[in-house]
């Protein structure tokens, strides 16, 4: 079993994560988005040890993290409107899913064999630093055993992957606390296949294109299988009163154990998600409940993600 230790995410800390990269080895790190469980997306070999590291389904692709438009053009197509997207949303958590460049250095196990790639230029200074000391796009999913809640602490990552990565880089919690928004683009629309807090409205307010939500079944993107961000108890959702033995999460009104957010605010129900997932689940209930969520705006994405937490497995 591998040693897991966290180390600040100074220079020191950096130096030591790059390093391990370079050797093909997974480090976590944080975004502004959740905690990712970077590698060089120019290895194999070193997706390999992400997808062993997460227990993830191969079909299952993983975002391409970048720090330039000059490197994300290295991987993928853009077209005049992927562009627009990249100069109102780059750098932040915007993932969008383009054609492959033809020379594209991106190994074919980052995006599962398909012929389209997931591309994101983070905001967060330590992944962009990590990204330049590495010298290469990182693959980074969500630095978590595959379908387990997303982590937005270092702490959460050393409970969900502890024994199974060398390090973790601590800056603190995360600022979004939901991964980012995903939409492939295409000639003359852009299709939704994962709400994060960039939403549809503010998509379609610069792409000047119709945002289509989309579910055609395949796998395209990272976040599509039905059963993910899973707890290990059950989840019931749009719950205003607990049950007996469940842990029930408020929003609003309904206050719980604990509360996304009491003044009803999205932002701080997004942020405080996967916190209150984790302390739900380290908890002694039985099983978990959590309050109605506005289905408008961010509550699209946090929606989604409590869907997918309380899918059938």
């Amino acid at each position: 079993m591998t040693q897991t230790r966290i180390l600040p995410a100074d220079q020191a800390g950096l130096t030591e994560a790059a390093a391990l990269i370079l050797r093909g080895l997974p480090v976590a790190v944080p975004t502004e988005t959740v905690y990712g469980l970077a590698g060089d997306a120019t290895s194999g070999e070193a997706v390999a040890a992400i997808y062993a590291a997460k227990g993830r389904p191969s079909f299952n692709p993983l975002i391409v993290h970048v720090t330039s438009l000059t490197m994300a053009e290295r991987v993928a197509s853009f077209s005049p409107l992927a562009r627009r997207l990249a100069d109102s949303f780059w750098p932040g958590p915007l993932t969008m899913v383009l054609p492959a460049t033809a020379g594209s250095p991106v190994a074919s196990l980052t995006t599962a064999g398909l012929p389209t790639i997931a591309v994101r230029m983070p905001a967060h200074p330590t992944m962009r630093a990590l990204i330049e000391a590495a010298g290469r796009p990182l693959a980074a999913p969500s630095a978590n055993a595959s379908g387990s809640i997303s982590a937005t602490r270092a702490t959460h990552v050393a409970r969900s992957l502890g024994g199974r990565i060398a390090l973790v880089l601590d800056a603190g919690p995360t600022e979004v606390g939901i991964e980012s928004t995903i939409v492939a683009v295409e000639t003359d629309r852009l299709r939704l296949l994962r709400p994060g807090s960039i939403t549809a409205t503010m998509l379609a307010d610069v792409a000047g294109v119709p945002v289509e939500a989309t579910d055609t079944g395949a796998i395209e993107a990272p976040g599509q299988m039905t059963s993910h961000y899973a707890p290990s108890k059950p989840v019931r959702l749009e719950a205003t009163t607990a049950r007996a033995g469940e842990y029930l999460v408020g929003f609003g009104e309904v206050t719980g154990d604990a509360s996304l957010s009491l003044r009803g605010d999205l932002i701080e129900a997004a942020a405080r998600l996967f916190d209150l997932l984790h302390a739900a689940d380290q908890s002694d209930a039985i099983a978990i409940a959590v309050a109605p969520i506005p289905h408008d705006g961010l509550g699209l994405a946090i929606n989604d993600r409590l869907k997918r937490a309380a899918a059938p497995r």
